[in-house]
């Protein structure tokens, strides 16, 4: 490496959106795995989606641009192929993309990867399993490939890779070896001689993110922050070393990093301070790369705010670049393609595009001064006194409510409701369910459009969701499921559909994001007080209910899961939000139940998702996260069953929160884990009905009825068979219906045969 220090830039963003302003590449990888395009078709919109970005953001004025930030799947599960790390099941299969497809998907033969959440965001990503026999190897060709057709376009291309540390510390060690990160000297020589390659490729500054720092970290790994970083900064033949940290404060990782001859950091000052990074020492020879921009929620910056926060940092580095927090891929495209958001609203918003514009702006104000900006800044001051203005942001009716409820939201003893529900119910041992949703026909997607334009009334539409609904409860009975539900065709999302009849949601038009693979989510944007005008769902389960005598659950989401898939307000506690949310889901409990429906789903798959990074403010998260889901559920009688669903991410840390739920019943991810929650759950002293996931849905696979079976005797194994429920690890609205019945045909004769088992 030279000696002379890198030229630094000024304005960029630590990564992009990469599904396409229209879903373009959800659109490809699907027909591509449909067979319906093949691999040149889909590298070209690939390219096409790059290099659309890449312009774009450079012309809107970033001198530094992130690539290799571009995932067919997911970016750990690119790190993992990178360094030779895909599991060994499916090195097998010859061709590289359908390899790494196999990995994220499974196929008939292998059984895909673990998934889990991104942190505390809705973003999903693919959890490497590292073995002792895990070989690590060098493939640095995407990497390259993008930088090169960056420098194509003329592009001042930035890569962005993760980091050595965060790659092993998300990872699952697998067959019993020691903790991942003494595996870390493995990794070194090879992220040397990915920086020796990238140099040689005329690459300036190259982006290590390493998001993991921000949580809490034992002292070996702190220790390895200085081992591996002194070690990559000594490669004489190198670029310019950023490290990205985001989501939360270094704290004690800051020194360690600002210590190593690294040339820049970047830091998240949305959820962190400026005033806790200012005075470092050792920054002063570095490029601070400020994040004061939020890359994850759509509010307007407040430029005035950000503006301050960057010069405290002036005195402390060698240069102020201005950034996103994060990356922008947790917020959609652009505020332009919203036709239907009201003025008001409007000027209180900021995605992608609008971001990039605020990064510029605050970019040039730094360095020309604010009369460079004066315009921007005006609009800015006025877009916060319209919103500060607006009546819909208080509710005092709501409010007034919420103040009289009793702050005690506990139910009768589990025990005692246990009796009442099985002499109710009558249910038999193991019984038998789905989590909610059944696929999404093309008929139920034509019939939205329709109704979206215009082309067929109200009417028609409920008519032909009745007709969805009736197909759904028939194929259940001939199925033998015991406990059904209704499908859920009239839903386009779980968040999203309580968010239309809400008061105080906008649902988007266009506001895509993506959640994992070719899964992408529309999250309503919650603007204000929150109230809830009629029933919402209890026409629609109350039809299902009349087609049969089996019981049929309510289907409902959580408060913290509405909370948690929504851009939220942020000028009041989230506690506050909560439990806005949880009283409207309490009285449509309390409906359905008058209604005469016996069971209530109230799902909360996202509690997890909301804990935040650092052990000293989970405590009160929890506290306040429980207190909503219990005052959504404590309005029913005993006699009605209250179940919840949790499903993909990590329980350990919100396990005793788990328990505090008093729902009688808990389905769960447990297939791509091996059942691993159940011990967790034992550990508590979990008392109540749980339904460990029997199957993956998240896989295009037909589990075996003997897999199912296996299944069912390693959860008997720590569940006893009186609280044991039957179910897949979450909805089915993404499986074809082929395949959903083949899987639950299995499902059910699974567990016939272990009940009959028991029962000899």
């Amino acid at each position: 490496m030279s000696t002379q220090p890198a030229p630094v830039f000024t304005a960029t963003v630590l990564g992009s959106a990469r599904i396409g302003p229209n879903r373009e590449l959800k659109k490809a990888v699907e027909s591509y795995w449909a067979g319906r395009i093949d691999r040149t078709e889909l590298e070209t919109i690939a390219a096409g989606l790059r290099a659309d970005t890449w312009t774009a953001q450079h012309a809107a004025g970033l001198d530094s641009v992130p690539v290799n930030t571009f995932s067919y799947y997911d970016q750990i599960l690119d790190t993992a192929a990178m360094l030779g790390a895909l599991p060994a099941r499916v090195s097998g299969i010859a061709d590289d993309l359908d390899r790494y497809f196999a990995a994220a998907r499974g196929n008939d033969d292998v059984a895909p990867l673990e998934m889990t959440k991104w942190f505390d965001t809705n973003y999903h990503y693919l959890v490497p399993e590292i073995g002792p026999d895990t070989v690590f190897a060098l493939d640095a060709s995407k990497v390259l490939r993008e930088v090169a057709e960056a420098q194509a376009l003329g592009i001042p291309a930035r890569p962005v890779v993760v980091g050595p540390l965060t790659f092993l510390l998300l990872s699952k060690t697998v067959d019993g070896q020691g903790p991942l990160i003494e595996r870390v000297g493995e990794l070194v020589p090879l992220y040397r001689d990915l920086l020796t390659q990238l140099a040689e490729a005329g690459v300036e500054w190259v982006q290590l993110d390493e998001p993991a720092l921000v949580r809490d970290l034992d002292d070996a790994t702190l220790d390895a922050i200085g081992t591996v970083y002194d070690a990559l900064a000594s490669e004489t033949t190198r670029p310019a070393i950023l490290v990205a940290s985001y989501f939360g404060e270094l704290g004690a990782a800051l020194p360690r990093l600002a210590d190593t001859a690294i040339d820049g950091i970047a830091l998240d000052l949305v959820a962190g301070s400026a005033a806790n990074v200012a005075g470092t020492p050792a920054l002063v020879d570095k490029l601070i790369v400020a994040g004061v921009v939020d890359g994850r929620n759509v509010w307007r910056t407040d430029l005035d705010r950000a503006l301050a926060g960057l010069a405290t940092l002036l005195g402390s580095a060698r240069a102020v670049a201005v950034s996103s927090s994060c990356s922008l891929l947790h917020v959609p495209y652009t505020v332009a393609a919203e036709s239907e958001l009201d003025e008001s609203l409007r000027t209180w918003l900021a995605f992608g595009v609008e971001k990039v514009d605020e990064i510029v702006t605050l970019s040039k104000a730094l360095r020309l001064g604010r009369d460079a900006v004066s315009d921007e800044l005006d609009a800015a001051r006025g877009a916060a006194r319209i919103r500060e203005s607006d009546p819909r942001l208080r509710n005092n009716r709501i409010r007034a409510r919420l103040d009289a409820i009793s702050s005690d939201r506990t139910r009768t003893p589990a025990d005692r409701r246990r009796d009442i529900q099985q002499e109710q119910l009558g249910l038999p041992l193991l019984p038998t369910t789905t989590i909610g949703s059944y696929p999404q026909t093309t008929r139920i997607r034509v019939a939205r459009a329709a109704l979206r334009k215009g082309e067929i009334e109200r009417a028609e539409y409920v008519q032909r969701m009745r007709d969805e609904i009736a197909e759904v409860v028939a194929l259940q009975e001939k199925l033998g499921i015991d406990v059904l539900v209704h499908g859920e065709p009239e839903r386009n999302d779980m968040v999203q559909y309580f968010a239309e009849q809400l008061e105080g949601f906008f649902a988007t038009e266009n506001g895509w994001v993506q959640s994992y693979g070719s899964r992408c989510v529309r999250p309503p944007i919650l603007f204000g007080d929150v109230a809830r005008p009629d029933a919402m769902t209890v026409d629609w389960i109350t039809y299902a209910q009349s087609l049969t005598s089996k019981p049929v659950k309510g289907m409902l989401t959580g408060p913290v899961t509405i909370l948690a898939w929504s851009f939220v307000r942020d000028d009041q506690p989230l506690a506050d939000t909560a439990d806005q949310i949880a009283l409207a889901i309490r009285d449509e409990t309390v409906d359905l139940q008058s209604a005469g429906v016996r069971i209530i789903q109230v799902d909360e798959p996202a509690l997890r998702e909301l804990l935040p990074l650092r052990k000293a403010d989970q405590a009160e998260y929890l506290r306040w996260a429980v207190g909503a889901f219990r005052l959504s559920t404590s309005g029913v009688a005993d006699s009605t069953q209250i179940h919840t669903h949790l499903c993909y991410s990590e329980f350990g840390e919100v396990i005793d929160a788990i328990a505090e739920l008093d729902a009688d019943v808990t389905s769960i991810e447990a297939a791509r884990s091996h059942m691993e929650v159940l011990d967790d759950l034992n550990a508590v002293g979990f008392a109540l009905g749980v339904g460990p996931g029997v199957y993956d849905i998240h896989s295009p696979r037909v589990p075996s009825e003997d897999e199912i079976v296996g299944s069912l005797r390693e959860a008997l194994q720590a569940v006893p068979a009186e609280r044991l429920w039957v179910n897949p690890d979450c909805g089915l609205k993404t499986r074809g219906t082929e395949e959903v019945t083949a899987s639950l045909t299995n499902l059910v004769a699974a567990a016939q045969k272990v009940r009959a088992g028991l029962a000899g």
